[in-house]
């Protein structure tokens, strides 16, 4: 059984170490751009009461209703005592606040594990510094999956007096660290009949190829493209000890992914960001007194004597940029974006300068991209 592993574990680097590509572009893991179908996160959310504040709680009708109904769910009902009780409760709240309470369950959870919760003010409390978060159910679809409670834990708070006050970061948003405890496991289904699949966090044909042909080199013929965003992959029993070993061995595969064309333009920040797929066509641009020509020389590069190499040509891009008052010359050869970029950036040019020449570019058929503005 260890030699199996063993042979099982060689497999795996010696394929990952072949599939790094000579040229050296970046390359990630299977599990990194990919989900497994069927494992996924569940929100929970709940209402709740945090007790215990300093004058800082709500003094809402929805805050009085909700202290009210627990204070009858605890069996305060209907004796004098109560009743008084119950109308002190409805005149002094500002000790509570309503909150909601949220978490994220992580697949595989398991009963009795602990996680975090985010406690929010509901009702008009200024803080929820100090306080305590009483027992709240936490559900999804009408099931409770987990009970939270716990002291909240705020980074800041509202300080001060009558004269002056400060306020630092957020005070009505705590969390209570590992106060959720799992009552009720979600089931979650990865194999059907010795399948499973991976989901694409980015859909794409080109990267459902790759990612098949990295698992295929692995275990031949196990894997094939359901559609741009999965791709199932069936368990070889004759080589794997068990099915999480191989869905662990498939996630870290790597492979070179597929990025789009895609250029993103920031005018508040002036920031632009684009991928390697972008390409600029022959171009000439005046835009006021600026003039921007595109440029690209092509280079042919032999192989040394009897070395058995192929002769080779590739573009050296240049983009010359210039303020002229109305000369524009144009050069029919391309150049890259990121030439383009560099020149506008050393000549001073604006961020809404750089924003209009690119979507000019685009509207002309000269930037091969997609523009996306923030």
């Amino acid at each position: 059984m260890l030699i199996k592993r063993l042979f099982i574990l060689l497999i795996a680097i010696a394929f990952s170490a072949a599939s790094v590509p000579a040229h050296g572009q970046p390359q990630v893991r299977i599990g990194d751009v990919t989900t497994l179908a069927g494992e996924h996160e569940n929100k929970l959310s709940g209402l709740g009461l945090v007790v215990g504040l300093a004058g800082t709680g709500g003094t809402g009708q929805m805050t009085k209703r909700l202290l009210v109904n627990y204070a009858q769910r605890l069996g305060l009902r209907a004796d004098p005592a109560t009743r008084r009780l119950i109308q002190q409760l409805q005149e002094r709240t500002n000790n509570v606040s309503a909150v909601a309470v949220t978490a994220v369950l992580s697949p595989h959870a398991k009963s009795g594990q602990k996680f975090d919760v985010v406690v929010s003010a509901l009702d008009d409390a200024t803080s929820l510094s100090g306080g305590t978060l009483i027992a709240t159910p936490l559900e999804a679809f009408g099931e409770v999956y987990a009970l939270a409670a716990g002291p909240v834990s705020l980074n800041g708070g509202a300080f001060g007096g009558q004269a002056a006050s400060v306020t630092v970061n957020h005070p009505t948003v705590g969390r209570v660290s590992n106060g959720a405890v799992v009552e009720q496991e979600v089931p979650s289904t990865v194999f059907i009949e010795g399948r499973f699949r991976l989901l694409l966090n980015e859909p794409s044909f080109e990267n459902a190829r790759r990612i098949s042909e990295s698992i295929n080199l692995m275990a031949p013929d196990a894997a094939v493209i359901v559609d741009p965003a999965a791709v199932e992959v069936r368990y070889p029993t004759e080589q794997f000890v068990s099915a999480h070993e191989f869905v662990a061995a498939c996630q870290e595969q790597l492979i070179v992914p597929d990025g789009p064309a895609l250029v993103v333009i920031n005018e508040r920040t002036g920031t632009i960001a684009f991928g390697e797929h972008v390409k600029v066509s022959t171009a000439g641009i005046a835009h006021g007194n600026l003039v921007v020509t595109t440029v690209a020389n092509q280079q042919v590069s032999q192989p040394a004597p009897f070395s058995e190499g192929q002769t080779t040509v590739t573009e050296e891009g240049r983009v010359d940029v210039a303020r002229e008052q109305g000369y524009l010359s144009v050069v029919n050869e391309p150049a890259t974006v990121g030439d383009l970029v560099a020149s506008l950036n050393a000549l001073g040019v604006t961020p809404r300068d750089l924003s209009i020449i690119f979507q000019m570019l685009k509207e002309s058929g000269a930037l091969h991209a997609t523009i996306e503005l923030k």
